[in-house]
């Protein structure tokens, strides 16, 4: 199953989900009708003080103005607790996070379990090609949980309990990441938010009966019927309660087992999941979570974090013996509980065991050797005027360019040891800088000044003129080692930087993407790198800062996007190749399978009618498209890019651009030597 199959599983999970919640309000509606022409028809009229008429009244089980009435307020009521529940989780994950009591986790903290916490993280998050999230810790919670929410990979976080980070070894938590890393790439953390904001609504009717119970009458001796309603909405909450956890279980369950098995996948290690898991078994607080509001993000959690439901219908989560056994069959199937006496020896080892890691033999030394390594880095601290031989990428011919994005959303081992490498290999100076606001910000200008000494002189005149001196100093200090990171490690270290700079202040922001757009523009010219650069820098921070949303979807043909995609097509081909007849036939490499497709010619364009202004363009409107045009399009990229049996650096680069517009996290291209 590809990322684009997921995706779509994930969008017919938002279709059983609309089901359930519809027989959960038509329930509920009745039941409120009901329990109301009862109350009201039989009890309230029969013994009120004030009646004028002696005639017993006559109940008649089909009243069509209350049952308007009822239903009218039962869905306002349902609505209103949606949209208010929906507004407060606007903000992503971290809205989630704190709810639960969540600390945001400072990148550059220098706690022994938080940087390990935070160091798989990032190879996580550039071994699957996301942007790194931030990450949070609930600080009270003693249990062994966590989860991944947001709306997108640009507002996702990562949380855990205390209790992961102290009683997991490196390989355990690295499980656990992955596991959540898998719901970030599969689409569940957009559905799991939804669920959150419509539970919540059908959640409201037990809150309102609440008060209602607590009315009483001015007259002692006039029935009131209202605290009656408000016992009988209680009661019929749990019907709510009950629709709440049938939802939470049909949407979860399943993805728990594949979460499980695309952890094992990418990491290859089945026993750090096992481990993690087993533990859970075993730690005497298991994976329970304490906060009130646990019940509302049961189905987010990696093990169950609520108390154990009476039938199994209801569980959001496989029992924790099932998944051991479905990642290591040979488990002995036992629970050996840990003593109070072994809990702090476990916390020892899960600290002292990150240092053992980290002297371990990297996986590109051990295959590659030295070369393999140093490799990921630049060998001159200089850029040189003459451009080196694009290295190879392991994409050797276009007849193997689709299985490049069947990988997208799916990372394996190989990226991932990649990712640990590359990361290891960035100069010390370079991953702290990356790690501080003000050394973030001065990276990625870094990043973007020219070698051109006259040039790199102005550039840094103009930055100190419109941020300040202080930073101007700092970017200029981090040059020589900026210089000599290789082209493909460098949208890397714009991924570490990307959690430090959402701690700006919106007019630090403002700042910051204002010098961003002078230093752009001071050669007036935009190159390739410093348009992907700032088009994957803004696109990711502006949700953050202007609550920018994902585009809504408005082209479900293709045929009405056929000049965008001779656009993009047109582009790639013009960056991979000089000849004007490797040009064309590149180009016409994923012009075929588009033109197919929408049953409308894809044409190749000039040179001039493909710039990148005019690529941002046709980019904007794709992000407008359906899951399986963009798929048509990203595989029509790859045939055009890897139509001469290479892929430079730049067209990985531009490559990455568009699949991270498109929202379709790209796993790195590995370079062979």
């Amino acid at each position: 199953m590809d990322f684009f199959d997921r995706q779509a599983q994930a969008h017919r999970n938002t279709k059983l989900l609309v089901v359930y919640f519809i027989a959960g309000v038509t329930l509920l509606i009745a039941s409120v009708y009901l329990v109301t022409l009862l109350i009201f028809a039989g009890i309230g009229s029969r013994h009120h003080r004030y009646r004028y008429s002696d005639d017993q009244p006559q109940l008649v089980l089909w009243n069509p103005k209350l049952f308007l009435g009822v239903a009218v307020g039962t869905l306002a009521v349902i609505a209103m607790g949606s949209a208010f529940k929906t507004i407060e989780l606007a903000q992503g994950g971290s809205a989630v996070a704190t709810s639960l009591g969540g600390r945001l986790v400072s990148s550059n903290s220098d706690d022994p379990a938080e940087r390990k916490l935070l160091d798989v993280v990032e190879e996580m998050a550039i071994a699957s090609g996301v942007p790194v999230p931030q990450v949070y810790v609930l600080d009270e919670e003693q249990g062994i949980n966590a989860f991944a929410a947001g709306h997108s990979t640009s507002d996702a976080v990562i949380t855990v309990t205390r209790g992961t980070l102290q009683m997991l070894t490196r390989d355990e938590l690295q499980g656990v990441i992955g596991h959540e890393f898998s719901h970030i790439l599969n689409g569940d953390m957009r559905l799991n938010l939804r669920l959150m904001g419509v539970l919540f609504g059908i959640l409201c009717l037990a809150f309102i009966g609440r008060i209602l119970l607590q009315t009483r009458s001015g007259n002692s001796r006039d029935r009131n019927p209202l605290p009656l309603l408000g016992l009988a909405l209680l009661v019929i909450g749990w019907i709510g309660v009950f629709f709440g956890r049938l939802i939470q279980a049909a949407v979860s369950r399943q993805r728990e087992f594949l979460a499980d098995a695309s952890s094992v996948q990418f990491t290859r290690n089945p026993g750090g999941l096992s481990g993690a898991l087993q533990k859970i078994g075993r730690y005497s607080f298991g994976s329970h979570i304490e906060s009130a509001h646990a019940d509302q993000v049961s189905h987010m959690f990696f093990g169950n974090g609520v108390s154990e439901p009476l039938f199994n219908l209801l569980a959001t989560h496989p029992p924790i013996p099932d998944r051991i056994h479905a990642v290591d069959p040979a488990w002995d199937g036992k629970f050996p509980p840990i003593a109070e006496d072994q809990i702090d020896t476990i916390q020892r080892a899960a600290i002292s065991q990150l240092e053992g890691a980290r002297a371990q033999p990297s996986f590109f030394g051990a295959v590659l050797g030295e070369a393999g390594v140093s490799g990921l880095m630049g060998e001159s601290v200089e850029r040189p005027s003459v451009p080196p031989s694009p290295p190879r990428f392991s994409r050797p011919s276009n007849t193997r360019a689709s299985s490049a994005f069947a990988q997208m959303g799916t990372a394996t081992t190989a990226h991932l040891r990649y990712a640990e490498d590359l990361r290891n290999a960035i100069p010390e100076t370079v991953q702290t800088a990356a790690r501080d606001s003000l050394g973030a910000s001065a990276l990625i200008y870094a990043l973007l000044i020219g070698s051109d000494p006259e040039l790199q002189k102005k550039q840094l005149e103009l930055l100190a003129q419109n941020t300040s001196e202080g930073v101007r100093e700092e970017t200029e200090r981090l040059l020589p080692e900026v210089a000599s990171v290789a082209l493909h490690a460098k949208m890397p270290l714009v991924d570490l930087a990307l959690p430090a700079l959402r701690n700006f202040s919106a007019g630090q922001y403002e700042e910051f993407t204002n010098a961003i757009k002078i230093i752009i523009e001071s050669d007036n010219q935009i190159d390739l790198f410093e348009y992907v650069l700032q088009k994957v820098v803004l696109r990711h921070l502006d949700p953050h800062f202007t609550g920018a949303r994902k585009p809504v979807v408005q082209y479900y043909a293709l045929k009405p996007l056929v000049p965008d995609c001779s656009v993009i097509l047109s582009a790639l081909a013009y960056v991979g190749q000089d000849d004007p007849e490797k040009i064309r036939a590149a180009f016409q490499q994923g012009a075929d399978l588009l033109s197919y497709n929408a049953q409308a010619d894809v044409t190749l364009v000039t040179a001039a009618q493909c710039d990148l202004s005019q690529v941002d363009a046709a980019l904007n409107r794709l992000t407008q498209a359906a899951p399986q045009i963009k798929k048509n399009v990203l595989t029509a990229c790859a045939q055009t890019v890897a139509a001469d049996g290479v892929i430079q650096e730049m067209e990985a680069e531009l490559l990455r651009a568009i699949a991270d517009t498109l929202d379709c996290p790209m796993p790195p291209f590995i370079p062979t030597h």
